[in-house]
């Protein structure tokens, strides 16, 4: 490499720090993630500075959460998102926010099949609203608009 070349490589490196340094002194980020947020600054970086360079994608694959982590980001109010670390009720626009389908995110992060994709206190409040309007029993929807008084006529 030249010595011009080492100079663009060093500023851009420089930049990515202080780039990242910014963003992490106003937001939450688990640690985890700080490889990824680098990788991507950098990779912007390259992108403008002319020098775009394809990434190898092994070294900025997700990392993994461990089980632990996994049953941790499963609460009952909230699911926590691995990709961002924040809370969501339900997990399905956020995910196609980054390009990711529900089985796509379980594959990235090594989740089982069955983890959730919205919070089970959510599911429970939308799930009894349901019933008590009488969504999903048409006997009971007929009697309160009084479909059956229109029978009988």
């Amino acid at each position: 490499m030249t010595e011009q070349t080492v100079s663009r490589a060093a500023q851009r490196l420089a930049r990515t720090a202080e780039i990242a340094s910014a963003y992490v002194s106003r937001n939450a980020l688990p640690t985890e993630q700080l490889p990824n947020l680098m990788a991507e600054i950098h990779r912007a970086l390259a992108a403008l500075d002319g020098a775009a360079q394809a990434v190898d994608e092994v070294a900025v694959a997700a990392v993994r959460p461990s089980p632990a982590q996994i049953r941790r980001s499963v609460q009952p109010e909230a699911l926590v998102s691995f990709i961002d670390g924040k809370s969501y009720k339900t997990l399905k626009r956020h995910l196609a926010k980054h390009g990711l389908t529900p089985a796509a995110y379980r594959q990235r992060y090594g989740l089982p099949v069955d983890y959730p994709t919205t919070a089970s206190e959510y599911s429970e409040r939308r799930s009894r609203l349901a019933r008590e309007i009488g969504l999903g029993q048409p006997v009971r929807m007929a009697a309160r608009l009084g479909g059956e008084s229109r029978r009988a006529a």
